[in-house]
């Protein structure tokens, strides 16, 4: 079509631009097929790809590209300045062969076929803002719009043409020659598909003009670098893809089939997809994407199918006084508007002046035509007012007329309708990135950083009703500059095909309940899936999760591991059985041992508590008595303090016990020696040496004890790792080796002390203390070797529970075999506690 009209240069610009165009047909296939964002979801995938670059109702490979055009549906109004503009309302491109009588050879002639409604409404919308702007004194004071605009037929060559057209002006196309005097072009609108979008924009590319796209969806129109003046209206695919398969996750969907189509509803997407559909998605929920949903004939020629039929689109709003304006629109009244006349051909059926085009038209849509009276309104017709991009296309004319306006005032230039502007249209597309519009009383800016309008994607239900399709409004994804978008869908209004009337279910696997996870199985689809448990430490609380989330430290999953728990703080409490049979054992044991002090005192002048050290029994006393004390500090949860003071206070007062338990041993062994004549052990024998035995000792402990406090004190410690579903509250000893040092000493005393009684035993004295030394060093001895491995060997309230038991018993062992007996003899046989006896049996040999 457009060889027989260009010169050589421009044949070669055609093989650039072409090669240009099929390397951006192949990096959007490749972004199209390596980053979609429904990749999870197991689809059936029928995509023409929305970056295709021929047209599938073009002509036929045998028609001449040179053959004519029977009409380009031209369109102009003079103005101060010029907006160029492609649109699409004819949606096929067909040949046809006629017999020239003067010259005897077959010849073509191209025609436009099948004008939809709702496009041609998009054109009446670009007329109206036009008309509106020119109207409106405060934009664009003293300056009248005109427009040069042309039908491409969703045709790629034609585009083109009338681009290249629209640039050189009125008459006759001269590539790279404008006729049009002092008149500006500012700029350019269209097309609706990607194709022709891609082809416009490599030519005017190349001059700066800016373009608005009103209906472009390819990803890679939004490379600056190659399109630097291309501005669209809709958001890319990527978006769309998006949105549809946060659709998908909304409703738990996995196991669907899609059929996808973003060019011009072409002829044979519509076959592709009427004959999938027959007799297999007859009871199936439909999901169109916006340029599906917006193919009314589609719909309207299958409602059963696409009844309860979800879709998703630009949310538009209604223009004030379009439709008196549109009703204006006749073709008695627009005589020379031919997209009019055959838009009353195929709607009304109404027969044109043109006899040949009357034949053409019955010959090929098989109608008859006859003649109209003039009382056909174009808003009778049934579709006109759904679907189609008017809310664009208007957003577009105004976004151009804006930025004009700005770049003028800006500028500060006086101007005139009839003089020359001093703006430069290559400058234009600053202004448009910078230009807002009002909406609810709130600016928005037209373009985000990929030069897309920015607008919401409403949800609708398709209904049958009365064999028509109504739609409804269910839902929306929120307005976001970026192109992520959350969703809100209105469940209960959606109306579905199945007989339960509820979200229909499509999954290959069942969803895997909470406290499980999914995990790929062994079939092909990667949307099919196997359920296992979580691991230990995780928990799932939503249906259908693919990942377990692991609880924290101090918590713990419940049993189906649904959600995580706090885990229980374990303590040795002051509230349990167990601490309270401690403290009743603990506060008995102490009342014994003051009665036992309080008889000692009572008989303090008597023979057997004088012979055994009577200041030495009461220090003896004083440390069993607070070290039956000291178990509380060993009870409740631990604090810093209490862990200081809980072994430190233990091991002090136990080593003052076996002190004075060495110091009374001492004292037996030196009062035996003593009595020998001549013995040199006469001046130890008093109450000197056992106390400084006792001092001493308790010195050394002392010392340990503060180095250990000083160099790594005990501390309080949380335990999360012994058991999974509890924390020990417990105390760190800080130093073990200051640990082990305490007891170690104390178990030296103790070993001391057991073995001078042992060797002390058979003396001759009858108040002998080293009997009963020997005993209670035995049973102390055993009680804590038995102890350590008890100790070692379990956690928690229980180990503590181990060394209330230790520290008890063995204080209970040192009072019960030291001091039960004397306190028998003074109770229960006073005649024992004499000097007399005393005396006599130190005389036996």
């Amino acid at each position: 079509m457009i060889c027989s009209l260009v010169c050589p240069q421009i044949m070669l610009y055609r093989v650039v631009v072409t090669s240009l165009h099929l390397l951006a047909v192949v990096l959007c296939r490749f972004v199209l097929t390596s980053h979609t964002p429904i990749g999870e979801l197991c689809v059936l995938l029928l995509c023409v790809t929305p970056c295709t670059t021929e047209n599938p109702g073009a002509a036929p490979t045998n028609v001449p590209e040179a053959a004519a055009v029977h009409e380009d549906y031209e369109y102009y109004q003079d103005g101060d300045v010029i907006i160029g503009g492609v649109f699409t309302v004819n949606s096929l491109l067909r040949g046809a062969y006629y017999e020239s009588l003067a010259i005897s050879k077959m010849f073509t002639v191209m025609w436009c076929l099948n004008p939809q409604p709702h496009f041609y409404k998009d054109l009446l919308t670009f007329f109206f803002a036009i008309d509106e702007i020119n109207k409106n004194p405060t934009m664009l004071p003293n300056i009248t719009l005109g427009y040069h605009l042309y039908d491409s037929c969703a045709e790629t060559r034609k585009a083109i043409k009338n681009t290249l057209q629209i640039l050189s002006g009125p008459g006759k196309m001269v590539p790279n020659f404008s006729c049009r005097e002092r008149k500006k072009i500012l700029g350019f609108i269209g097309d609706q598909s990607s194709a022709t979008t891609t082809s416009i924009a490599q030519i005017l590319g190349l001059y700066r003009y800016v373009q608005i796209s009103y209906g472009a969806t390819c990803p890679t129109l939004k490379d600056k670098s190659v399109f630097p003046t291309l501005f669209r209206m809709v958001r890319n695919d990527f978006v769309i893809y998006s949105n549809l398969a946060q659709m998908l996750k909304h409703f738990g969907w996995n196991w669907i089939g899609i059929i996808s189509s973003t060019d011009d509803s072409g002829r044979e997407e519509f076959m592709v997809l009427r004959r999938v559909m027959r007799g297999f998605i007859d009871d199936k929920t439909i999901i169109l994407d916006p340029t599906w949903a917006t193919n009314i004939p589609l719909l309207g020629k299958h409602p059963e199918i696409f009844n309860c039929s979800l879709s998703f689109g630009a949310k538009s709003t209604n223009i004030e006084e379009f439709q008196n304006f549109a009703n204006e629109f006749q073709p008695h009244k627009k005589p020379k508007d031919k997209l009019l006349e055959d838009l009353w051909m195929s709607e009304f059926g109404c027969s044109s002046v043109d006899k040949r085009k009357n034949r053409h038209f019955e010959n090929l849509f098989k109608r008859s035509l006859h003649e109209c009276n003039g009382t056909e309104h174009i808003t009778d017709i049934q579709h006109l007012f759904h679907g189609g991009n008017a809310h664009q296309v208007y957003h577009a004319v105004y976004s151009m007329a804006t930025a004009l306006h700005d770049m003028l005032g800006f500028m500060k230039t006086q101007t005139s309708g009839s003089q020359l502007f001093s703006f430069k249209h290559q400058k234009l597309h600053r202004y448009i990135e910078a230009s807002y519009y009002f909406s609810e009383n709130t600016s928005h800016k037209y373009f985000n950083e990929d030069r897309e309008f920015v607008t919401q994607y409403v949800i609708q239900n398709h209904l049958l009703v009365n064999k028509t399709i109504l739609t409804n409004d269910v839902g929306l994804f929120e307005q976001s500059n970026s192109s992520d978008q959350n969703i809100f869908i209105n469940a209960s209004l959606i109306k579905w095909k199945n007989e339960q009337k509820e979200i229909p279910r499509s999954q290959c696997s069942e969803d895997c309940l909470p406290g499980n996870r999914e995990v790929p199985s062994s079939n092909v689809h990667e949307c099919c899936h196997d359920c296992v448990p979580c691991s230990e430490g995780e928990m799932s609380n939503e249906t259908g999760s693919e990942n377990c989330m692991t609880c924290l430290d101090h918590e713990w999953p419940n049993k189906n591991k649904t959600e995580c728990n706090p885990k229980q703080i374990e303590f040795l409490s002051y509230t349990e059985s167990l601490s309270l049979f401690f403290m009743v054992i603990s506060l008995f044991l102490c009342i014994i041992t003051f009665l036992i002090m309080t008889v000692f005192i009572s008989y303090g002048d008597t023979p057997i508590v004088r012979a055994n050290n009577k200041s030495l029994s009461f220090v003896l006393l004083v440390s069993i008595m607070l070290g039956f004390l000291c178990v509380f500090l060993f009870l409740g949860r631990p604090l810093d303090t209490t862990c200081r003071l809980r072994q430190t206070s233990f091991g002090f007062l136990f080593t003052i016990a076996v002190s004075s338990v060495l110091g009374k041993t001492v004292m037996v062994w030196l009062a035996f020696k003593a009595t020998k004549p001549g013995s040199v052990w006469k001046k130890w024998v008093g109450v000197k040496l056992p106390n400084f035995v006792v001092f001493i000792c308790s010195s050394i402990q002392v010392l340990i004890c503060i180095a250990w406090l000083s160099a790594s004190p005990p501390f309080q410690e949380l335990d999360k790792r012994s058991y999974q579903t509890k924390i020990i509250v417990q105390c760190n000893e800080g130093s073990v080796v200051g640990f082990y040092s305490v007891l170690g000493y104390m178990g030296i005393l103790a070993a001391v002390s057991f073995v001078t009684a042992f060797l002390a035993r058979t003396l001759p004295d009858s108040f002998n203390e080293a009997k009963y030394i020997t005993f209670s060093m035995l049973v102390f001895c055993s009680v804590w070797i038995a102890m350590i491995p008890a100790y070692l060997s379990t956690k928690g309230k229980y180990m503590v529970a181990v060394e209330i038991f230790a520290i008890l018993t063995s204080n209970a062992g040192l009072l019960g075999c030291i001091f039960f007996p004397k306190c028998y003899i003074m109770i229960c046989h006073p005649d024992l506690n004499s000097r007399k006896l005393l005396l006599d049996n130190r005389k036996m040999p």
